[in-house]
């Protein structure tokens, strides 16, 4: 899938767009309120392996089409069919996908635009992202457990981000919580209007565009490595990324600036 403009036909159901230094990718199946199939699942995956081989994106916006919801989840009728396995030339966005929802894989900063409800693999999709704007008349839940699964897509490792009491509660009984309560908790950044969360999580993207590369997607990495990895694996890793971010001709550049005051110019190495 380019990274260019991928436009809005019927048949495109994850939609690409540029603003600036950010790219918005966009779920597009509305009538299925944005349910995750292979299509979808891939889609998604291959724009954030192109983000990261494009050294002018600095932040990805994951969003969805239409106000019923960000994303669904799972594509439960197609699983129920049977008919649900991904073509030869998916596997790429589908690897990509599956390290994103991981906790890993993509390198720039992925801000999730939530304009409507996120239950099950959609709030799964939220947990992924570095940030998230939440519609203030959404829902958040995994609600697998009514359907006799679990939240296999990294739903089960709730309790990292937010209190083992509240995260128990929301996987067992399978209840969604409000924006407010999920706000409150710190799972999210911001809520607003569903009109207005999209611009509002690109605003957000373009703070963050705004800032050097290399420092970004070190930060990103490391304040994720301290929060769920062992802390000499965090220290090794911020020995390595402190000797190459701050040896970066963008380092340099940074310092050059402010004794200018000037805005830098990065490029990202």
């Amino acid at each position: 899938m380019s990274i260019e403009d991928s436009g809005d036909s019927p048949e495109s159901e994850v939609v690409l767009e540029r603003r600036d230094n950010v790219l918005v990718v966009r779920i597009n199946r509305p009538a299925a309120r944005n349910a995750l199939n292979f299509a979808v699942m891939s889609g998604i995956g291959s724009a954030l392996l192109d983000a990261d081989a494009d050294p002018e994106i600095r932040a990805v916006v994951l969003t969805g089409t239409g106000d019923r919801a960000f994303c669904a989840g799972l594509d439960l009728r197609a699983f129920a069919s049977g008919d649900f396995a991904p073509t030869e030339e998916q596997g790429r966005g589908m690897a990509a996908f599956g390290q994103f929802t991981s906790g890993g894989g993509c390198q720039k900063p992925v801000i999730c635009a939530a304009q409507a409800t996120a239950l099950a693999g959609g709030l799964e999709l939220l947990l992924a992202c570095e940030l998230a704007v939440v519609a203030e008349d959404a829902k958040l839940g995994l609600p697998e457990v009514k359907r006799g699964l679990f939240a296999a897509g990294g739903g089960m490792y709730l309790a990292r981000r937010i209190p083992l009491a509240r995260a128990l509660e929301m996987a067992m009984t399978g209840d969604p919580i409000t924006p407010s309560e999920a706000l409150a908790l710190g799972l999210i950044n911001a809520v607003a209007p569903a009109g207005e969360v999209l611009d509002r999580a690109v605003e957000l993207a373009r703070r963050i565009a705004g800032n050097g590369p290399l420092g970004v997607q070190a930060s990103k990495r490391l304040v994720r490595m301290a929060a769920f990895e062992p802390l000499a694996e965090v220290r090794k890793m911020h020995t390595e990324l402190q000797e190459s971010v701050f040896a970066s001709e963008d380092a340099r550049e940074g310092a050059t600036a402010f004794v200018a005051r000037r805005t830098p110019v990065w490029r990202g190495r």
